[in-house]
């Protein structure tokens, strides 16, 4: 008679706990905002390559996805807090929001080679997330406003700003480690 493997059921309260914990974070750094137009500038792009980092590529993503499902309910964890349900999803920050997930992805599968056992890969994995979350959400824009004024204001203003997250965000690695 061949038993059955259950799986381990404090692994599944682990990670359902660091789904909660990634989406309560992510809320947070959605309020931590500099108001801008035509998107306001977060930290969210912070927790997003944060949350695949340090949760890895599935974990990581799962977290956000679940972040951003909230969000389609109408919960108030994203930044702004005058557009709520699937509106939000049609608006001028969508192409950023689809992105998420895989920058998260992207940073997690980085992660999962190694990118963040040394300051200049995970610095370099941090950029690359942001980079794909800037492209995204200025190709959004770019089919609303044209592309140079997709560019000229969901892109250069945030720019610098992904530098500093990305130094911020590789730092954060290195100090919590995987």
């Amino acid at each position: 008679m061949r038993t059955i493997a259950l799986p381990r059921i404090e692994g599944t309260f682990r990670r359902v706990g660091a789904v909660l914990a990634g989406t309560a974070i992510l809320t947070l750094s959605s309020y931590i905002q500099v108001p801008m137009f035509p998107v306001p500038m977060t930290m969210q792009t912070l927790a997003v390559t944060l949350c695949g980092a340090l949760l890895g590529r599935r974990l990581g993503t799962a977290t956000v996805l679940a972040w951003l499902a909230a969000a389609l309910a109408g919960l108030p964890v994203l930044a702004g807090d005058h557009i709520t349900g699937p509106a939000v999803f049609a608006g001028p920050t969508a192409g950023y929001l689809a992105s998420f997930p895989l920058a998260a992805a992207l940073t997690g599968w980085l992660a999962g080679r190694g990118w963040n056992r040394h300051l200049g890969t995970a610095f370099a994995s941090m950029l690359a997330g942001n980079a794909l979350i800037l492209a995204l959400g200025w190709a959004w824009l770019a089919g609303t406003a044209g592309p140079l004024a997709a560019f000229t204001f969901g892109v250069m203003p945030f720019a610098f700003g992904g530098l500093v997250k990305a130094g911020i965000g590789a730092a954060t690695v290195k100090l919590i480690g995987r």
